[in-house]
């Protein structure tokens, strides 16, 4: 795991602080910490090589974000993401990734679209020959994709933030051959849409493509109540 530089600390405290909440969110997210575990200031400030400073002041945002829990005088334990937290996240992405295609008719590249008909030819042929972790890899591409054709940095970092969030179950739901195939003909349809130059079906599509990803993702969801 990467150390970063303590003598860094004093000249580049807010980038240093916000690599070590980025990285504290991500092993939440990822499941690296567990639910229910406690996160101890001292041994993650000698895991990723800091003071107990940016480790202290990270906790504090990720409890903001509804991450972790600090309880007075016990210490600070992961909450993880609840299954209201993943029917907000997706009914939020719905509209954003609407707004997301809307905009990349206006403003996607040549290449971009390019790689973005590469992306669903490539996730078909992995489909065919049943390589899901190829398809899950390809599906996360292609929404970073449309965010990056949007053509606005806000709009794109609040979706890869949503996208994160919800990463970890995304794998579990797109593990399956019959999601993936179908996610992709929606990424495809998509993707046409927005090469044709129609704003209103690409918005209204990836819309739509969200709503499915989470009515697909309410069959997992007892699993991760269930551990």
């Amino acid at each position: 795991m990467k150390n970063y530089d303590v003598n860094n600390e004093a000249s580049d405290g807010y980038s240093l602080r916000g690599r070590v909440f980025n990285k504290l969110r991500e092993n939440i997210l990822n499941g690296v910490y567990a639910e229910g575990e406690e996160l101890k200031e001292i041994a993650i400030g000698k895991e990723l090589g800091v003071s107990r400073t940016p480790v202290r002041e990270a906790f504090r945002q990720l409890e903001l974000e509804g991450l972790i829990q600090i309880v007075p005088n016990k210490g600070a334990y992961v909450t993880g993401i609840t299954p209201k937290d993943i029917h907000d996240i997706y009914m939020i992405r719905s509209s954003l990734e609407g707004m997301a295609a809307k905009l990349a008719v206006q403003h996607i590249t040549d290449e971009q679209l390019e790689e973005m008909e590469e992306n669903v030819y490539l996730a078909s042929f992995h489909a065919s020959k049943g390589h899901m972790e190829q398809m899950t890899e390809l599906d996360n591409r292609f929404h970073h994709l449309l965010y990056e054709a949007c053509g606005s940095k806000m709009l794109e970092n609040l979706l890869q933030d949503f996208h994160q969030y919800v990463i970890r179950i995304r794998k579990k739901t797109l593990s399956t051959k019959e999601r993936g195939v179908a996610s992709n003909e929606e990424h495809k349809a998509i993707m046409e849409a927005i090469k044709s130059k129609d704003e209103v079906k690409a918005e209204k599509l990836a819309n739509k493509h969200i709503i499915n990803a989470y009515e697909n993702i309410k069959k997992h969801i007892g699993e991760m109540e269930n551990g």
